[in-house]
């Protein structure tokens, strides 16, 4: 008799958790092809559950071609090839790094969630409830709710100096949900630039929707714009204000370069303004976008970054030349925001309380900031390392002197339970990044792990 303690299912359903543990069964061999399986009610009464539980499961596996129901006779196996299943190692290490309890991670991105406004947050949820009730649950408009997109342009106009319509506004479920869209809009056979080394989801998402993607390389002052012209790219992806993974912040006359090419060629550029609300010297960085005057800079942001990485909420701003071609293609997509987050947010930003919170967490990084580079100023790397761009967003770089490989000090500080990432491990073509030159994204690094993960990476520096 098939024994199952369906107690251990989790947050699965019976009937789902049976399904799993009778196909495993078959796949493991465990069953043989041929075997009869218990009558639905008999295996019901042993598993103490009732029967549909164990018609559902059974139906299932039907479908999916693991029994043969015969008239009369009951659930029979089906022939399959058996033997152990076996994940795709790198999905297993791959799994196994994310689910790992790290020493320290100097890898993860994004913001931490430390100083997320939980009561505000509430509160605003709840009143919207009450306000707005049964409008919740209506479809809202393909590029988000009037409300939001109204108060996000404000809010450009405010701190970015971006004057913008609401209705050059289309708000997503994160940017990689809109690098799709752009594609989808500009064309699959137009040639695509992007930062080398630079964020690779932007470079995969373009190839995997058919368009060309090429990999342009750096100097200090970010993409060359003679290089986007001799390769012949057409669109541009960059982020001039604080890049990643270098930190690099494109002057003026290089941005008027690389306007007046997208202008003379009648491409486009894709500014990703990613975590312009974290500058810690000096005046904000005006945004690209505020001095396209040809209109030819297609703006992006997230709240992941301001707010929590969960908050999967994005947006960006077409030029005028794209408004109404984008209705018209891609109009018929439902916004991926729902609307209790839309409306939300809406009042979170109307209201004071985002730039309330960005003062807050400007502050509480900026000490976080300090906490880390005091911490490798005291460690045994002192001395032996170059701290460069900490003046700008949540990470910062560190040149290390040593004639180790890259991968070989990640592999033996993985290790040891510390996460680390290199800049090489972000380009895409070999020699695109400089060498022995860490990553450190700091929002989530607890400092007093910090001391003892900097002296196991010094003492394998030689």
């Amino acid at each position: 008799m098939l024994t199952y303690d369906l107690e251990k299912r989790g947050s699965l359903a019976r009937y789902d958790y049976l399904y799993r543990c009778i196909k495993e069964d078959i796949l493991s061999g465990r069953l043989k092809a041929g075997e009869k399986l218990p009558s639905k009610r008999t295996l019901a009464t042993h598993l103490n559950t009732a029967v549909v539980t164990v018609e559902n499961a059974y139906a299932q596996l039907e479908a999916e071609g693991y029994l043969n129901a015969r008239e009369k006779r009951g659930y029979f196996v089906n022939p399959v090839e058996t033997g152990p299943v076996r994940e795709n190692p790198a999905e297993a290490r791959e799994k196994n790094r994310e689910q790992r309890e790290w020493r320290l991670d100097l890898r993860g991105t994004g913001s931490g969630t430390e100083g997320f406004p939980f009561s505000v947050w509430a509160r605003l949820m709840r009143r919207i409830l009450t306000e707005r009730g049964a409008e919740l649950l209506q479809a809202t408009p393909h590029n988000g709710v009037y409300p939001l997109r109204q108060a996000i342009a404000r809010h450009l106009y405010q701190f970015r100096g971006i004057s913008a319509a609401p209705e050059q506004i289309v708000v997503g479920a994160g940017t990689e949900y809109l690098y799709n869209l752009i594609v989808q809009l500009l064309g699959r056979d137009l040639l695509y630039g992007v930062e080398d080394p630079g964020y690779s989801k932007a470079a995969r998402i373009y190839g995997l929707n058919g368009a060309g993607c090429i990999p342009l390389p750096m100097d200090s002052r970010g993409v060359r714009p003679q290089e986007v012209e001799e390769r012949g790219v057409q669109i541009l992806h960059i982020s001039p204000n604080h890049q990643f993974p270098t930190g690099t912040v494109t002057p003026i006359l290089r941005r008027q370069a690389l306007l007046r090419w997208a202008e003379e060629q009648r491409g486009y550029i894709i500014e990703d303004d990613y975590d312009s609300e974290f500058r810690f010297t000096g005046r904000p960085i005006p945004a690209m976008k505020s001095i396209d005057a040809a209109g030819r800079v297609i703006y992006m942001n997230t709240f992941s970054r301001s707010l929590a990485p969960s908050l999967r909420v994005s947006y960006m701003v077409l030029p005028p030349s794209l408004m109404e071609e984008y209705p018209r293609r891609l109009g018929f997509y439902s916004c991926t925001v729902p609307a209790m987050e839309q409306y939300t947010l809406a009042s979170f930003l109307e209201e004071g309380y985002f730039e309330s919170h960005v003062n807050r967490m400007r502050v509480f990084y900026r000490n976080r900031r300090d906490e880390v580079l005091a911490a490798i100023g005291q460690s045994p790397l002192s001395g032996r390392c170059r701290v460069l761009g900490e003046e700008a967003g949540l990470h910062f770089l560190l040149e290390l002197e040593t004639e180790r490989e890259d991968s070989w000090l990640s592999r033996e500080m993985e290790a040891r339970g510390v996460r680390l990432s290199f800049l090489t491990d972000y380009q895409q073509r070999p020699g695109a990044a400089p060498l022995h030159t860490l990553v450190v994204n700091y929002p989530g690094t607890a400092p007093a792990r910090l001391a003892p993960a900097l002296a196991l990476l010094a003492g394998l520096l030689d």
